[in-house]
């Protein structure tokens, strides 16, 4: 995976963040709120967009320091991250399927190995 490469996956999440938290607010409001979903979607939406930032971040440092190869691996975490605990909740709220909560943790965790190798990506 390219710093390009990695650029453009965070542009992509960024924007389906935009587009979900769109979405949930006009067209999923009333459905969200009936099933006491709302803060769930909301926690989905902003997990999203935080590390869709974090995505670009990690390719821009890529991109000025191509031989901290780790950064590739923190970008992995951060976008499976990003489908497993989103992806996870979007479905949850969508579907009411409860067992899908069992999944979230998975992403919770792909985030904060995105974070610490990260950190290790410039340490000694």
């Amino acid at each position: 995976m390219k710093s390009n490469s990695i650029i453009q996956t965070a542009a992509v999440f960024g924007a389906l963040a935009v587009i979900f938290g769109a979405f949930g607010a006009h067209a999923l409001e009333e459905m969200l709120v009936n099933t006491g979903r709302l803060d769930t979607y909301e926690t989905a939406v902003s997990y999203h967009f935080y590390h869709s930032l974090a995505l670009l971040m990690v390719g821009v440092l890529y991109f000025q320091f191509p031989d901290k190869k780790r950064l590739k691996l923190s970008a992995l975490f951060f976008v499976a991250g990003i489908i497993i605990f989103s992806g996870s909740l979007y479905f949850l709220c969508l579907s009411q399927m409860t067992w899908l909560g069992a999944i979230t943790p998975l992403g919770g965790l792909s985030f904060i190995f995105g974070w610490v190798i990260l950190l290790l990506s410039f340490g000694k």
